[in-house]
Formats: structure tokens, C-alpha cells, sequence
């Protein structure tokens, strides 16, 4: 499935990493920023999520509430948060359902891991509108924030 702009978000309840449930129609009446992300602790996530953590402020300054979301377990997520003094949940997809409802998910990972999310990045609105989607095919890449601060600038 292919989650576009101007659709409504398909809500979810995940575990964060302190197994504490989010779902995502009950953050009606702010924005979200949703990042899929591959793995914890590998290269290209922590630095995505650690500039995430650096620029808070200004996600916090367009009344965005950000989730990370993986395939990890909220365990490995936890140690991933602490770690990296990440300032955001992040959430566990561990049963791969929300990662396949955006159309996040790699069918093959490196050539032998399945089911991993992909690297994607969706702003929805206060309405639970989705503004902004990007799904990337390369785990190398990471969203375009310019793009997505953009896109949450213009929904203040």
C-alpha cells in the first residue's frame, strides 16, 4: 500500500519503549512527524534520529509530535533511546503491521533479513491528514528535512 498526501493517516496502537501504547488518533490536535527507520544503532539511523534530537525545537516550535518507529523490540529501543539521548518515543513495530500499512517495509533487507522498516518519513496534520510522505528505497539516504519542516511550517 502506497500511504499518499491528503489521505487519511491509517491509525495504529503501538508499544513504545517503555511498552507504554500510542495511538496515533488519540495525537488529534497536533501535528505528527512519523520516521520509520531500519534498525537501531546502525550508522545512518542514529544520525538521522540524533538530528532529530538536536533539532527538536523546532518540531516542538510547529506543535509536532515526532515518533520513531522500528521493527525492533521496545527493549532494543530503550537501550537505543538511553544510549543516544533521543528526546522522542520510539515506537515498536516488532509485528511489522504499521511498517506495512505506510508501505515501510522491506521485503528483503540486505539480502537475508525480512521484514525490516523502511526509511520514511510522514507529516500529518491535526486533522490526521497526511501532508507529507516519503518512503525511500535506499536505507542510505535519509528524508528530506527541508521538505518536512516546510511542510509542518506551513500547518502552524
Amino acid at each position: 500500500m502506497t500511504i499518499e498526501k491528503g489521505q487519511i493517516a491509517p491509525d495504529f496502537t503501538l508499544h513504545n519503549e517503555e511498552r507504554k501504547e500510542i495511538t496515533l488518533s488519540a495525537q488529534k490536535g497536533s501535528n505528527v512527524l512519523l520516521l520509520f527507520f531500519p534498525q537501531a544503532f546502525t550508522g545512518v539511523c542514529t544520525k538521522e534520529l540524533c538530528n532529530v534530537r538536536d533539532n527538536i525545537v523546532a518540531f516542538n516550535s510547529a506543535n509536532a509530535k515526532v515518533y520513531g518507529i522500528s521493527v525492533d523490540s521496545p527493549f532494543t529501543l530503550a537501550k537505543f533511546k538511553e544510549e543516544q539521548h533521543l528526546n522522542f518515543d520510539l515506537l515498536s513495530d516488532f509485528n511489522k503491521e504499521v511498517s506495512t500499512a505506510y508501505g515501510s517495509i522491506y521485503e528483503s533487507f540486505i539480502g537475508w533479513m525480512k521484514g525490516v522498516s523502511k526509511r520514511s518519513a510522514f507529516v500529518i496534520d491535526k486533522e490526521g491528514v497526511v501532508q507529507y510522505a516519503e518512503v525511500l528505497e535506499n536505507a542510505g539516504e535519509v528524508p528530506n528535512f527541508d521538505a518536512i519542516n516546510a511542510t509542518l511550517a506551513n500547518l502552524v
